[in-house]
């Protein structure tokens, strides 16, 4: 869900933010339940499970047979969504729920979602997870209508869309709006009388639907159904509409739908290891990357010491593969918060390791490899390089268990422009003497695949949204085609209005 706010770039991949910071995230998690008493109790405890999936704003909002009642706030789950008068806040029998990262320029309350509208068939609330790769085309479409917005987010496009449909049912203004927007999404919603679930066409943002006693439930990650309680049912189809009510689930195909292409970082990063996506454990697919990437990038070492956390896994497969010891040479502290005040170029230098404690025990006069879940500007993974060698290491050989990252996404992934991504302006060697080490050793994107358990990919028909490493594009990118088209590249402010 994309905030454009203050962009150096309107057409950019994500808007800026602090060069320094180095972490991909990923947009936002999405979860719903139906037909089950203080539903948002449950949607608060699904939405603690996807906090990995957004962690500066989180909402929701419920419908108690007569009324609609949300609550938006800046901040974690645990911190807005606590307290006896949860369900007294916020009653009702149904109720989605939204956790957000925003980027620079969008932090503000009036982007939290969901979103809410009034329309004449009704109340409807809105929460949406991904990017839409038209969204400044239809935005200024909108706007040039006569379209008041009141937010940057272009979650509230589809919600104008919606509103102007001329379709008389809200399952049919939902088809007329899909059908204008390009790029990957997954979203939740609320009617008088429905829930809705979307999966886009190609199936890049993931969603699942899951059975509570009988009650059925949408969220982003399996991990939100255990957290709840909840069976899992299956995966919403790419294309699919699902349409909860009284009646039961019902499926709908409203457009022709191609071969799916699952986001393939929801695998390399972004899940929880103990999530099922797409029919495949994150957490296993982690290891044999691990595996594959020791038979690939073999060298001769003491110990295998993965980056925590996302490393983790990938580091147990290697280790198995090469025979090596396992051990945990980084310590990570899981209680540092994300408004750590930097302000001397000398403390910004020693921010990794409020997060990241070298373990010296581990580390001191051995011949390290250093497993991360991949590299994207290469800034915190030299910090961690010079962080293990002052701890003693005698070599540091860094290994990615991802392929090299070498152009930016658009479909919900914060990730740099291409000229800010080390392995897209740098060779292998020239890479691995910027990051300081002895050796420097990438996952291919066949290794990839068969860690993927499936096919090799098919150049021509990839199996997975995988541009980030291959740039294959798996749709159009229409505001950037349009923006090159132009040579428009400046500034475009989309907001007067600054929210405290």
């Amino acid at each position: 869900m994309t905030s454009i706010g203050q962009s150096t770039d309107r057409f950019s991949s994500m808007p800026w933010r602090d060069p320094e910071d180095d972490t991909l995230r990923l947009e936002c998690g999405v979860f719903g339940v139906f037909g089950v008493r203080d539903a948002s109790a449950i949607a608060a405890l699904g939405l603690h499970a996807l906090q990995h999936r957004g962690q500066e704003a989180c909402g929701i909002a419920a419908f108690d047979g007569q009324r609609f009642h949300t609550e938006r706030h800046m901040g974690h789950v645990g911190d807005a969504f606590t307290g006896a008068d949860l369900v007294q806040r916020l009653p009702g029998h149904m109720a989605i729920g939204h956790t957000r990262y925003s980027t620079a320029g969008g932090s503000f309350i009036r982007n939290v979602q969901p979103m809410f509208a009034d329309l004449e068939t009704g109340g409807l609330a809105l929460a949406h997870n991904g990017n839409l790769t038209n969204f400044l085309t239809l935005r200024e479409r909108l706007v040039q209508e006569g379209a008041i917005f009141q937010s940057t987010s272009d979650s509230e496009v589809i919600l104008h869309l919606i509103a102007r449909s001329r379709k008389a049912r809200i399952v049919d203004r939902f088809i007329d709006a899909l059908g204008q927007i390009e790029g990957g999404y997954a979203l939740v919603a609320i009617t008088n009388k429905k829930m809705i679930g979307i999966r886009d066409p190609l199936g890049i943002r993931p969603l699942v639907l899951g059975d509570l006693d009988g009650k059925p439930v949408l969220a982003s990650e399996t991990c939100a159904l255990d957290m709840i309680g909840a069976r899992f049912v299956r995966d919403v189809e790419h294309g699919e509409m699902v349409v909860i009510s009284d009646t039961g689930v019902k499926s709908l195909r409203p457009f022709a739908a191609p071969a799916a292409r699952p986001c393939v970082f929801e695998y390399v990063y972004f899940a929880r290891p103990d999530s099922v996506v797409n029919g495949r454990s994150v957490y296993e697919v982690r290891k044999r990357m691990g595996r594959r990437l020791a038979m690939e990038t073999g060298v001769e070492a003491d110990v295998v010491v993965p980056v925590p956390d996302s490393g983790v896994p990938a580091a147990i497969g290697y280790a198995a593969e090469s025979g090596l010891p396992f051990d945990l040479g980084i310590i990570r502290n899981h209680y540092v918060g994300r408004t750590f005040i930097q302000p001397t170029q000398g403390v910004r230098e020693l921010g990794v390791r409020m997060k990241h404690s070298p373990n010296r025990a581990v580390l001191e006069g051995k011949r390290v490899i250093l497993i991360d879940d991949s590299i994207v500007r290469g800034t915190t993974s030299l910090k961690i390089v010079r962080m293990v060698r002052e701890a003693g290491a005698k070599e540091v050989h860094l290994r990615s268990a991802s392929p090299p990252i070498k152009w930016p996404d658009f479909y919900g992934i914060d990730m740099p422009e291409r000229e800010q991504l080390l392995a897209a302006t740098k060779s292998l060697e020239e890479m691995a003497k910027f990051l300081e080490v002895d050796s420097l050793g990438f996952l291919s994107v066949e290794g990839l695949y068969e860690a993927l358990d499936c096919a090799p990919r098919d150049p021509a028909a990839p199996q997975f949204t995988d541009h980030y490493f291959t740039g294959d594009y798996p749709t159009r990118l229409t505001d950037r085609e349009i923006a090159e088209g132009r040579n428009d590249q400046a500034e475009k402010q989309l907001s007067l209005l600054v929210s405290a």
